[in-house]
């Protein structure tokens, strides 16, 4: 685990090559087809030393949930077991190892109607009226939910509609799912920030480099996909399809998209603090002593298990 341009990828890999392990992805943006240069998707290389599990297997139209990643994660997980091998979970959506380590809620399933109706109170009266709303029925979920944010502020009113109950409440009485395995929790930190958010910023420069505007541009011209898709929302090609929607110019694009990358990583920082069981790492140490430590605690993990 870890916060965005970590350098968790070249580690596991180098694990996969030292072990007898095979890698799942745990990243949102990864599990879609075309988004490969702003997700920071393996190259072809990369996935030719170490092939990763869980990622290009759905199309962006098709939303991916954490409850979805559960099912799919244990499955992979189970093969790989059966293979003699050890499942190595990567990425750095940490709603997904949650859900994986604890269970879902059971929460109701979306209600086309009710959505439709709220999307259209919405678009009439605004995101700070709907947040507001929020507010008087879940006062919880208004303070945690950023009032920016449509789609979780929607969500949640729309389980208070269905079900009756405050989506805080149902949080509460959620029933831990028990996970089958023993498992060794380590996650790549920054010593420097500043380091991370200069990493940062140089990935992204890299990634309009790469072609991440062309690859928007063909996503954009499908027709079928619109910008309140999780796999569109994803940081990076919201903002370049805002550009190419002609709502930001491409300099703005930029900058948006670098700002909420360092405020992606800002928010796996504060899921982490708060992470129990967690072997936490410099990872801005030299690649050889970071190794040698994180193959030391496999060791131990492997003996002790």
């Amino acid at each position: 685990m870890g916060p965005t341009a970590a350098g968790k990828t070249e580690l596991a890999i180098k694990l996969v090559q030292e072990h007898d392990c095979e890698i799942i992805s745990v990243d949102s943006a990864m599990v879609y087809k075309s988004l490969d240069i702003g997700s920071a998707k393996p190259s072809e290389q990369e996935l030719a030393l170490a092939p990763h599990r869980l990622i290009d297997i759905c199309d962006p139209s098709e939303p991916y949930s954490a409850a979805r990643f559960r099912d799919d994660a244990l499955r992979q997980m189970a093969q790989i077991v059966a293979n003699g091998k050890i499942p190595l979970l990567v990425g750095g959506t940490m709603l997904y190892y949650k859900t994986l380590l604890e269970g879902m809620n059971n929460l109701p399933d979306s209600n086309p109607d009710i959505r439709q109706q709220l999307q259209q109170e919405l678009n009439e009266q605004g995101l700070a009226y709907m947040h507001q709303k929020l507010n008087a029925v879940d006062s919880d979920s208004a303070k945690r939910i950023n009032a920016n944010d449509p789609q979780r502020i929607l969500r949640a009113l729309e389980v208070f509609a269905i079900s009756g109950k405050p989506l805080s409440q149902l949080h509460n009485e959620q029933e831990t799912e028990e996970f089958p395995y023993d498992v060794l929790q380590i996650a790549l930190l920054p010593s420097d920030r500043a380091v991370l958010h200069q990493r940062i910023e140089q990935r992204f420069h890299q990634m309009i480099d790469q072609g991440l505007l062309d690859e928007v541009q063909k996503l954009y011209q499908r027709g079928d996909l619109n910008i309140d898709l999780p796999a569109i929302r994803s940081v990076g090609y919201r903002q370049i399809w805002q550009f190419l929607a002609g709502e930001l110019s491409k300099d703005e694009a930029i900058e948006r998209a670098i700002i909420a990358t360092r405020q992606l990583a800002k928010r796996q920082f504060t899921w982490l603090r708060s992470w129990s069981n967690l072997n936490s790492l410099q990872s801005d140490q030299d690649f050889k002593s970071l190794y040698k430590s994180v193959n030391q605690l496999l060791k131990n993990f492997l003996h002790s298990s």
